[in-house]
């Protein structure tokens, strides 16, 4: 399979994926969203097969997980080498060199010029929940602060900080106390009502947290941290106004506070910078990291300030995180970014972005394009000048895209995400907004 671009041969779902889908229905949890019938069997690069010979030119990226493409050829050598040599050991009771290795990378790649450690887990909520208790068993506080519309993970404690969508939350508390939310600055739309239409960063927002929540529920000598998304991935692909991060550093500074950055979907490289809070020039005393670090494999890595991680043998572990496939995989992926991926994030993504700042103009349905390097959100609003949300037209382009061979999810209330491999092109860039422009016609129509 080496296409560039789709590829569609059949009714979508073909026959063989009608079959998939039955037995999907049968046995598998109702509580997955799919918003098209995708049966994918193989992948390559930026394209996907599905199992009636069906292909797909990926804009979704397993939810931003593959950042080096389907199946590249140097991870899936490096997966295939360690495969061979020792696939699991345990790195919570016995050491091995890929483990370590990685330790050093990610101490020396991420944000901060200070010492760091590490410890691993499996997915992103995993790095949340490790970053949520060093920062508790550092301060020896209760009380977290996190923002409406972020999405921290489906674990209880990751849970307790997601304010994303209701269905993520409903029938599962109580859950962890002394959680406390605040507005997260929209420059599309402000939260606090405060400015016409959006945040600038000098409308209630800013001053939220020590003006309201330090004033009536969250004591700043009682919170252990304060915890953010760069960017916020699944409330819908927005980009804070310039100064929200050094914000959140000087509040965290003031009052003993550790700052945790979740870098789980905006980081490695999808911003065209490693870490989205690399344009800012703003460093956490934590990052959580997971997605696109191992192109696939399932890795969650939380990085703290080395004072911070004081805590003494079995305070933390996991089984699996840290395992040596994944490592190997992780070491590798950062190598393909650091060479030539995160460059060419940056140039398609201001390739994509400078294309579609006419959409505005040339469509009603859009209200707003957003975003930095291959991290763009695309939002729909049933109309320009009220800026009311439209999911229904939102859900009708990804369908439609679906069965034009176009891969896209969603975000936010209305918000069409693009979030393609690193290693996307400017034709197949093209051949995405192309396509999803007459989605969006027909939409209109």
């Amino acid at each position: 399979m080496n296409e560039r671009l789709p590829r569609i041969k059949t009714a979508l779902p073909g026959p063989e994926a009608q079959k998939v889908l039955a037995l999907d229905r049968q046995y598998v949890s109702p509580s997955y969203t799919r918003d098209y019938p995708l049966v994918a069997e193989r992948g390559r690069g930026m394209i996907v097969e599905d199992v009636d010979g069906n292909t797909f030119l990926d804009f979704a990226a397993g939810i931003a997980v593959v950042s080096t493409g389907h199946c590249h050829p140097d991870v899936s050598r490096a997966i295939q080498q360690q495969a061979e040599t020792l696939i699991h050991m345990s790195g919570t009771d016995f050491y091995y060199p890929l483990l370590a290795r990685l330790a050093e990378k990610m101490a020396q790649i991420t944000p901060g010029a200070f010492p760091k450690k590490v410890v691993f887990g499996n997915s992103g909520t995993e790095a949340i929940e490790a970053a949520v208790k060093i920062a508790r068993y550092y301060t020896r506080r209760q009380r977290l602060i996190a923002f409406f519309n972020s999405f921290h993970g489906r674990t209880c404690g990751s849970l307790s900080l997601t304010a994303s969508k209701a269905a993520q939350r409903r029938g599962f508390g109580p859950l962890l106390a002394g959680v406390h939310h605040a507005p997260y600055p929209n420059p599309y739309r402000c939260p606090m009502g405060d400015a016409p239409g959006g945040c600038d960063g000098a409308c209630g927002c800013r001053d939220y947290i020590e003006q309201r929540l330090f004033r009536t529920v969250a004591p700043p000598e009682e919170v252990a941290a304060i915890i953010v998304e760069p960017i916020q991935g699944e409330g819908g692909y927005v980009v804070p106004p310039p100064g929200f991060l050094a914000r959140l550093r000087e509040i965290a500074d003031r009052y003993g506070i550790v700052l945790i950055f979740d870098e789980v979907q905006c980081g490695m490289g999808r911003t065209g910078k490693m870490w989205a809070s690399d344009h800012w020039g703003v460093a956490p005393d934590i990052v959580c990291v997971a997605k696109g670090i191992a192109s696939g494999l399932p890795l969650g890595v939380t990085v703290a300030r080395a004072d911070l991680m004081n805590w003494g043998p079995g305070a933390h572990a996991s089984t699996f995180g840290g395992n040596p496939v994944c490592c190997a995989a992780a070491l590798e992926t950062i190598r393909l970014l650091e060479e030539k991926y995160i460059a060419n994030a940056a140039r398609v993504g201001e390739y994509l972005l400078a294309r579609l700042a006419e959409w505005p103009a040339r469509h009603r349905l859009v209200g707003d394009v957003r975003g930095k390097g291959l991290m763009i959100g695309i939002e729909l609003v049933r109309s320009q000048r009220t800026r009311e949300p439209n999911p229904e037209a939102r859900q009708r382009v990804i369908e439609r895209a679906f069965h034009q061979g176009l891969l896209v999810l969603g975000c936010g209330d209305s918000t069409i995400r693009l979030m393609p491999p690193l290693i996307v092109e400017p034709d197949q860039a093209d051949f995405a907004l192309e396509v999803l422009e007459r989605c969006v016609s027909e939409a209109e129509n």
